[in-house]
């Protein structure tokens, strides 16, 4: 697929993405989905990546869904007007390579609700989130109703939520929705330097830690969260990336996975 709706750029080990509708400040369509799909599938294959950041373009991460190309679309009687395109979002964000979101600006409906599942968040200081789905008339999608309670909390999700109301990044920040608030000019950088972090550790664990995380958050039985954790456990130890952390360490020199 030609990427028509978001830019593609590795830097050394880190795939950067970056949503590319900037005089509509990024909002989302069904194209944009089936893109990132893409672009993200393609980084997981690649050997040579050990992780992926999203930003925006211009002076927004994403305003939410288009309007006019979604939602009116929809009313006019395109049924799929509104349906992401590709692989199931959630299934692959939870599955892939470590991925973080680089907050430029604005994150509203959808543009926050796509990038919850994220393994890490990096906003920029003065950028507006919004979950403003009953504005819309609208319910949120994308488990958000799942996601948004597991970063901060019933009582927050709730009130966010069923207002509908528009908060800055250190509020979020201090409401756990995003894990870190940067100067706006650093966004990207420090997003990177966060991804790459994750990434220069081993694939396959990092895979393993990402299934983990996302089996257990809501497990209420004990049992079955380790039974998980040893079945993967028994995988990790006969993977050659073991072998090469226990060699490195005895050889005192670093391990090279990739």
């Amino acid at each position: 697929m030609a990427f028509e709706t978001i830019l593609q750029e590795q830097r050394d080990d880190v795939v950067v993405l970056t949503l590319n509708r900037p005089d509509r400040l990024n909002a989302w369509t069904p194209r944009m989905s089936a893109e990132l799909c893409e672009a993200i599938e393609a980084a997981d294959a690649e050997r040579s990546v050990g992780a992926v950041v999203v930003t925006g373009a211009g002076r927004a991460f994403c305003a939410g869904a288009d309007i006019a190309a979604v939602f009116d679309a929809q009313l006019q009687g395109e049924s799929d007007a509104a349906v992401p395109q590709g692989r199931d979002w959630i299934a692959l964000i939870r599955s892939t390579k470590p991925i973080v979101a680089a907050v430029n600006g604005p994150v509203i409906g959808m543009g926050l609700t796509m990038i919850l599942p994220f393994d890490r968040i990096v906003a920029a200081r003065g950028a507006k989130l919004s979950v403003r789905f009953v504005k819309m008339g609208l319910v949120p999608e994308l488990a958000s109703s799942l996601f948004l309670p597991m970063r901060c909390g019933w009582g927050v999700a709730s009130d966010l939520m069923l207002s509908g109301k528009t908060i800055e990044a250190d509020e979020a920040l201090a409401l756990h929705i995003v894990d870190e608030v940067v100067e706006p000019e650093s966004v990207l950088d420090v997003a990177i330097e966060r991804a790459r972090s994750y990434g220069q550790n081993p694939t396959p664990q990092l895979r393993w830690i990402k299934q983990l995380l996302t089996q257990n958050a809501n497990e209420t039985d004990p049992h079955a969260a380790q039974r998980r954790e040893l079945e993967l456990l028994a995988q990790a130890y006969a993977t050659t990336e073991h072998k090469e952390a226990v060699s490195a360490f005895l050889e005192k020199r670093a391990p090279v996975f990739r």
